[in-house]
């Protein structure tokens, strides 16, 4: 008889309850039904198709097919659970001819639980007639395609082959699909419901809130500078992550993070394979590193223990931030989500798009997607509600109609708010008059020089010293004039052209602020770093409980497991959290045990795992 969900839950992966939708989602998909799974990061996707294919298999289903965009991920995956004693295997380059043959026979036997390959493997013609063979026998029992937002034109990491998974559903019509991804909006939904073909699929959506992480985002001024401060007040020998937007900036930041005793590591495109491949296998190995990184790091990283994620540039939408962010306290200890922005940065996104050669309507949804980002990070109320409302959350509303979390800076330390509608003013009417005079718009630096009444020899060649408002804004600073710049923006009351050398545009919103039909309300930008002692202490404080729960001795027991854990992921040339997370190693060294026994109920400390370590977790906990 086939085993339950909740005891294989238990025995294999030695947690005693399922968490949010888990367990409707497992029962769905291993009774055969197809289902498309939303949940954060560090909700625990994996066990939504892991469970079903020991089940499937155990009712005699056979093979379940695991689609996985990277190598990586499918390592540690699969390393996971061979560990906890699931007959997993993948199938990729990294194979020798010899093994990937031997794995095949394995395959067609019907005899592995899980079989992890990229989707060029699995839409390859000979992969698909060996899938075939499966089929006609009964031995294919479940596909779960992982990461599946890569399927949609929309999703920040769209990746071409997902596209012809739309094979599966046509080949093979009555395996049940369960497709899974952390972060998709209503648009990117729709499209993986098409793509493949999942118009009959249960939808099961978690939460996408993440309570553990702190989200901070802050005016771009000296970023690298900020970034320091910021690592060194609150994540000294912590693992991070820190998002650049080129190349050259990854490198730079790498080698000043190193210069001042921090330890990094570079990964972009253009490294050797070799190279990237080396310094993620150390982030994922090695305690206390930072990865400095363009978005081409990130996709699947399961390390647990990532304390923050900084992004020294904005990224490109609101997907993008989340799923970056959220690689930060999988763990579900406190983490930080820390990003500098500023006017060049949305100058930039908004140039990139406008330059892409994608059609108009994939812009402008680009565009839209990028306004609502730069909304989030110029917005005054709750980050977290911002980022919840977005994908579609409804909200628990306080007596004052507002959501408040508790834990991101505007909830913390809210912004001070100024009337900024005399300076927009000023600043719009500055704009429409460069433009009567010229016949032709300008950029920002040109505008503010003029509306400051400053003679600079662009303003002295185009005789805009004459206008009418030049000098009229000289009781404001450069960072004041960007504020109100980026905010009229976020606003939508002013445009960026791209096309036209990212010159600044009037619109319809931009005649209401002009008419005084508008009042504009700014948050101050100057009080930040008078606050900023502040909000340093209550997120240290924060951050560093993670297993505050320990005396002095449960300390030296935790340190003395983390130690023999190391070793044992040396040895099985695995990342640590493979072996056991941290907070199985916490609630060992709360318990002390003496004898097996003692360990039964452990959290993460299934029966393979058990008799596999339990004898040396005990001889480490006495030392």
């Amino acid at each position: 008889m086939p085993t339950l969900p909740r005891q294989l839950l238990n025995d294999i992966f030695g947690y005693t309850e399922f968490r949010g939708p888990q367990e409707a989602i497992i029962n769905h998909v291993s009774g055969g039904g197809d289902a498309l799974v939303l949940m954060p990061t560090g909700g625990g996707k994996s066990l939504c198709y892991q469970i079903p294919a020991l089940a499937r298999q155990q009712a005699g289903h056979g093979v379940t097919i695991v689609i996985s965009p990277l190598i990586a991920l499918m390592h540690d995956q699969v390393g996971a659970l061979l560990e906890a004693g699931v007959d997993a295997a993948y199938l990729n380059s990294s194979l020798s001819s010899e093994a990937s043959y031997a794995l095949e026979k394995r395959l067609l036997n019907g005899s592995i639980t899980m079989l992890y390959a990229a989707p060029e493997r699995v839409t390859n013609p000979r992969f698909l007639a060996q899938l075939d063979s499966l089929y006609e026998r009964g031995l294919l029992s479940l596909f779960a395609i992982d990461e599946a937002h890569c399927v949609s034109q929309w999703g920040h990491d769209f990746r071409p082959e997902y596209r012809a998974l739309t094979v599966l559903h046509e080949r093979f019509a009555s395996v049940p699909r369960v497709a899974l991804t952390a972060t998709a909006d209503d648009l990117t939904r729709d499209d993986m419901i098409e793509r493949l073909q999942l118009q009959d699929a249960a939808q099961f959506v978690s939460s996408f809130d993440r309570p553990n992480i702190r989200y901070r985002l802050v005016e771009k001024k000296d970023p690298t500078q900020q970034l320091l401060r910021f690592i060194r007040n609150e994540h000294e020998g912590d693992a991070g992550i820190v998002y650049c937007q080129s190349r050259k900036k990854v490198e730079d930041i790498t080698q000043t993070l190193c210069d001042e005793g921090i330890p990094a590591l570079p990964y972009h495109a253009g490294l050797d394979a070799g190279v990237r491949q080396a310094n993620q296998d150390r982030f994922l190995r090695e305690d206390g590193l930072v990865m400095v990184a363009t978005i081409a790091f990130g996709m699947g990283i399961d390390k647990p223990d990532v304390r923050f994620v900084a992004h020294i540039d904005m990224p490109k939408n609101i997907e993008a931030y989340y799923q970056e962010t959220g690689r930060a306290g999988r763990d579900g200890a406190p983490a930080n989500a820390w990003m500098s922005y500023g006017l060049q940065d949305v100058v930039n996104q908004r140039r990139m798009i406008d330059e892409s050669p994608a059609g108009e309507d994939f812009k402008n949804v680009m565009r839209s997607k990028l306004d609502a980002l730069l909304a989030l990070a110029e917005n005054t109320d709750c980050r977290r509600g911002r980022l919840l409302t977005y994908f579609g959350e409804e909200l628990a509303l306080n007596a004052q109609g507002k959501y408040v979390c508790s834990n991101c800076d505007n909830c913390l330390n809210p912004p001070n708010l100024w009337d900024g509608t005399d300076a927009a003013r000023k600043l719009l009417s500055t704009i429409y008059r460069v433009q009567q005079h010229s016949g032709i718009s300008f950029g920002a630096g040109h505008i503010m020089d003029i509306l400051r009444g400053k003679k600079t020899e662009k303003v002295t060649q185009f005789g805009h010293e004459s206008i009418s408002t030049f000098g009229i804004g000289a009781t404001l600073n450069e960072t004041q004039l960007r504020s109100v710049l980026r905010q009229l923006i976020a606003n939508g009351a002013l445009s960026i052209n791209a096309a036209a050398f990212n010159t600044l545009q009037l619109n319809a919103a931009s005649r209401e602020v002009l008419k005084g039909e508008t009042q504009v309300m700014l948050r101050e930008t100057e009080v930040a770093s008078a606050r900023g002692s502040k909000a340093k202490r209550s997120t240290t404080s924060a951050i560093k409980t993670a297993n505050a729960s320990l005396d002095a001795a449960g300390e030296r027991r935790f340190a003395a497991l983390k130690a023999w854990r190391a070793e044992v992921a040396r040895e099985h040339n695995l990342p640590a959290y493979v072996i056991f997370h941290d907070a199985t190693l916490i609630a060992i060294a709360q318990r002390d045990p003496q004898q097996l026994s003692d360990l039964d109920g452990i959290s993460g400390m299934g029966a393979k795992k058990l008799t596999a370590y339990g004898d040396e977790v005990l001889r480490a906990v006495r030392s």
